[in-house]
């Protein structure tokens, strides 16, 4: 009898719901089936997509590696083949990534090797949000080119988030200010998906709450077709300032306003939608439950590109 009762009372309430949707060309979204599991572990939870910068990153497919790494008074991004001797090839160095009116390189806080397309995506110039540096400046190098392009031109300096080059190779998106935007690659032609960012209504990112407490960061997914960008959209307009004293970075201490729901207080609500690159319209996951009463931790294309994941779990999880 009490074996029953702690599963009724602190199990059952710990379910996660994954949530299915099919999505058809030209029709409207609709729910293709659910399912239920129990889950004791927080593994799930920790962001894939924007990597911890060691300098070493290993190709998904297969078995070469890129290294960041010293070269003279420089540096160097080398790819190498471990099947092959441990081969290597340069594929750029600092002296590649002195931009116009400066004499010293970009200083790299990460990079992102798109190897089918010969493109490197780097971070540069990152600033803290929360708690990592996800705030910045990004640039393309084209390897087979020689050619470095800065993402983003015109928008505020260190304002760019997530940035990512579509499947096709033809575009990239990233986040500026709370909104989503795609920049073709060949043209520089650039387009807003989404317009009603703000502080408190937040496209392709998250708030305090699911950075802190979900390790949510990155809020955006190309579709594998390149034509659709699946996105979170979190509500803060309800949410109260909680005004947090910094007394350890500087002599005088200063305030630093948080949008943070204390104790007994309702969180932001999230919902999920689909962007066209075409149209630039949305289209929003009809979602079933409350969604201040539960959280939306992950999104995921599968399969193809009518197919969209949901995880869901609510606010005792």
């Amino acid at each position: 009898m009490n074996h029953l009762f702690y599963f009724f009372k602190k199990v059952l309430p710990f379910f996660i719901f994954v949530l299915f949707f099919q999505v058809a060309e030209g029709q409207p979204l609709r729910h293709a089936w659910s399912a239920s599991s129990l889950h004791f572990g927080a593994s799930n939870v920790i962001s894939p997509d924007l990597n911890d910068f060691n300098g070493v990153q290993w190709e998904k497919k297969g078995h070469l590696f890129t290294r960041l790494e010293e070269a003279g008074r420089g540096y160097q991004i080398v790819e190498y083949n471990p099947e092959n001797n441990f081969s290597e090839k340069v594929l750029v160095t600092s002296r590649n990534l002195i931009t116009e009116g400066n004499e010293t390189a970009l200083d790299i806080e990460s990079y992102t090797w798109y190897k089918k397309k010969g493109l490197l995506l780097l971070f540069t110039n990152a600033k803290r949000v929360w708690r990592a540096k996800t705030r910045g400046d990004f640039w393309i190098y084209n390897v087979n080119e020689s050619s470095l392009v800065q993402l983003g031109k015109g928008l505020p300096e260190s304002s760019l988030q997530f940035a990512k080059i579509s499947p096709d190779g033809e575009r990239a998106a990233y986040v500026s200010e709370h909104n989503i935007y795609v920049e073709n690659l060949e043209t520089g032609e650039r387009k807003q998906l989404t317009h009603d960012g703000t502080e408190r209504i937040i496209n392709g990112t998250f708030d305090w709450v699911y950075e802190e407490e979900l390790f949510c960061r990155d809020g955006f997914r190309w579709s594998p077709d390149s034509k659709s960008i699946a996105y979170w959209h979190i509500d803060a307009r309800n949410i109260g300032t909680y005004l947090m004293l910094n007394t350890t970075d500087s002599v005088y201490s200063y305030v630093i306003p948080v949008q943070y729901p204390k104790v007994g207080y309702d969180p932001s609500s999230a919902k999920v939608g689909i962007v066209k690159i075409s149209t630039g319209k949305t289209e929003w996951i009809p979602i079933p439950g409350d969604p201040v009463k539960h959280y939306l931790p992950r999104i995921e294309w599968i399969g193809d590109n009518h197919k969209l994941m949901v995880q869901q779990f609510n606010r005792k999880q």
